[in-house]
């Protein structure tokens, strides 16, 4: 497995899911999330912990890149952004679905939009990667 090729579809996807992360959740889709959280309480922070969400971000993204350099040899934005949406909807679906049956974190209404977030963030996510790993290939 190419190292420089890992280490750039890693950073540019870490921060394309932050930037994805950010847009979405914090932003656009803030107020529904609120509103279909769970009966949980005091399980937000009031300061969130930058490094634990930015590795996290990061650790995403190798994730797709491992699977796309070494096991699927994706190269292009389609590629990316079609195994992006598969990846991300079986990762959201197995935390969301693991997490709804144990905990009261969110309703049902929120879980369905989580998974639907995090694929389409899995998704282009995955396509940036795709376009970075596929950058100087020659056709």
């Amino acid at each position: 497995m190419d190292a420089k090729k890992f280490a750039i579809g890693t950073v540019g996807g870490g921060v394309a899911f932050f930037l994805l992360g950010w847009l979405l959740y914090g932003i656009l889709f803030m107020n529904y999330f609120e509103a279909n959280a769970g009966t949980a309480t005091g399980v937000n922070k009031e300061a969130m912990d930058w490094w634990a969400l930015i590795l996290g971000n990061l650790a995403m993204a190798a994730l797709l890149t491992l699977i796309f350099l070494r096991w699927a040899g994706i190269t292009t934005f389609m590629g990316g952004l079609k195994a992006g949406a598969m990846v991300g909807l079986l990762v959201a679906l197995g935390l969301d679905l693991s997490m709804f049956g144990t905990t009261n974190l969110m309703t049902l209404n929120g879980l369905v939009m989580d998974v639907v977030v995090y694929t389409v963030m899995a998704a282009i996510t995955g396509g940036v990667i795709g376009w970075l790993l596929g950058m100087g290939k020659k056709e």
